[in-house]
């Protein structure tokens, strides 16, 4: 909103440099590479214009997302001018800024040190490149095709050579050079006196995700859980004593740099409080998402990746599951065929695969002493063995998983267990719409005991089908595939074979 003010207040213009102190810093963290950052800083303006430099903020900041505002409602502030300012100084910065002056280089002979004069002819300097998000992470870039760089060129003796002669020094650092990020503002204020204003941004460079350990015993499928949090900051600049707050939800972000292109930022959340000590971590609702709290500041320090657990749970049932998907297709060699032309084609889909799935299933259920909502992150399975040292045996990743839902992982293939896909029949009637083909499947069990295995068949000839043979039940499990669910005696093979009748 447009600040007005008295038209007989008289502007005065005056510059005010902040410390690099500030309050306590906020973090609301999103799992996409951004984070919300907020802070309450110290200003005393006078009335009408105030410049005011503050340095203590990142490389990744947004500049258009910056919010100054009095948290209490009580003054309201304008800021009439922004600058952002991310380029610090370099050697090659200052070589540019004294092109054509003559400068002192130290030079190392064996164990003597020379002075030696050289003046700049030209620097080499390239101006960085632009800075973009793109889907969140910082990227760094040139408007079409980048500059070549170059080597500086320096006049010693009166003579031109490539390279610096040694290491230049430098005078004072003139007007206009930065040691570190700045925002310059150019405040409006009704009145003088000081305050705490609260300063907020959005920056890249910064993520957070959920990791989890599942330890097995010797025997049986009980699992015992450890949930960590992993929050990685790679904004340049470190935050001391932050309150943290993590993001769960699904929140759309429009990425600088990337013109009317959405993303669906599936930030996570983490949970506390299932048993053992006082959780590190709580959540709230807020909006259409939550929001975790760690109950304590931590530093986050630049390009520092920090972990706190904030979930321990004993006693998970869970079960093994044994899935045989014995259809091989290469997606590349069909890319882009209708359903006319697969039909048409005897040899689509009569490549087997022999390897039997592993997959790992328990309910989040607060019977299973679960029941809560489980963010989105990586599964580590662990097995201990007779010496009572832990074993991996598969990793992968979940989705977020709400309470009351089966997570369901693929750790590896079954090693003792095989599977063997072949059609046995194809007839296809062309006048009449209609195709009939027929399959057995061969699993083939080398383990001392019995297993189930749920073989998967996909029904991908047409929409409409019907099985006018079988050896076995079967569940409908979607509109073309099918699944059989068999139980294969030890040292043996069990045979499964199907007709399906294809009309369009």
């Amino acid at each position: 909103m447009r600040l007005s003010l008295p038209v007989r207040i008289v502007s005065v213009f005056f510059f005010l440099l902040l410390p690099a102190w500030a309050a306590e810093p906020q973090l609301t963290i999103y799992n996409q590479n951004f984070a919300v950052v907020r802070v309450l800083i110290p200003l005393d303006l006078k009335p009408g214009e105030n410049q005011v430099q503050f340095t203590d903020v990142t490389a990744y900041l947004e500049p258009a997302s910056v919010i100054l505002r009095d948290p209490t409602g009580a003054r309201p502030l304008r800021i009439l001018e922004q600058n952002y300012r991310a380029d610090p100084v370099t050697e090659q910065l200052l070589l540019s800024l004294n092109e054509g002056k003559t400068l002192e280089f130290i030079v190392q002979r064996g164990d003597k040190t020379e002075i030696v004069q050289g003046k700049i002819i030209r620097s080499g300097y390239l101006p960085p490149p632009q800075q973009f998000v793109v889907y969140g992470n910082p990227y760094y870039g040139w408007q079409g095709n980048p500059p070549n760089p170059q080597q500086p060129i320096i006049e010693v003796d009166g003579k031109l050579r490539f390279g610096l002669p040694g290491t230049p020094l430098f005078p004072t650092l003139a007007d206009g050079t930065i040691l570190k990020p700045a925002l310059n503002w150019v405040l409006e204020s009704d009145k003088a006196g000081p305050m705490n204003a609260e300063f907020s941004y959005v920056t890249g460079g910064m993520s957070w995700n959920a990791d989890y350990n599942l330890i097995a015993p010797e025997e049986g499928d009980l699992l015992d859980m450890i949930g960590w949090v992993t929050i990685r900051n790679q904004t340049g600049k470190t935050f001391d004593h932050a309150r943290i707050k993590l993001m769960a939800g699904d929140v759309n972000k429009i990425q600088p740099g990337m013109a009317d292109r959405f993303i669906s930022v599936g930030a996570i959340g983490v949970v506390g409080g299932i048993g053992g000590p006082v959780p590190q971590v709580s959540e709230k609702p807020f909006e259409e998402y939550h929001l975790y709290e760690l109950h304590r500041p931590t530093t986050l320090h630049d390009q520092e990746t920090k972990q706190v657990e904030f979930l321990r749970v004993s006693g998970i049932k869970a079960v093994r599951v044994y899935v045989y998907d014995g259809v091989k297709i290469d997606r590349n060699q069909y890319q882009g065929w209708n359903m006319e032309s697969i039909r048409q084609n005897r040899d689509y889909g009569t490549q087997s695969n022999p390897d039997v799935w592993v997959m790992r299933e328990f309910k989040n259920s607060e019977v299973n002493h679960l029941g809560i909502p489980l963010p989105a992150g990586r599964l580590r399975f662990y097995r201990q063995d007779t010496d009572r040292h832990l074993e991996f045996t598969g990793e992968n990743e979940i989705k977020h998983t709400p309470r009351d839902e089966t997570v369901r992982a693929f750790t590896g293939s079954a090693f003792d267990i095989k599977g063997e896909r072949r059609r046995t029949a194809y007839q296809i009637d062309t006048n009449n719409n209609r195709l009939d083909e027929s399959f057995e499947i061969k699993l083939r069990n080398h383990r001392k005991e019995p297993v189930t295995v749920r073989v998967v068949e996909h029904l991908y000839r047409g929409a409409t089908w019907d099985i006018t043979a079988k050896s076995d039940p079967y569940l409908k499990t979607d509109s073309q595939t099918i699944e059989f669910r068999v139980e294969v005696t030890p040292d043996s093979e069990k045979i499964v074979t199907y007709t399906a009748h294809y009309t369009w």
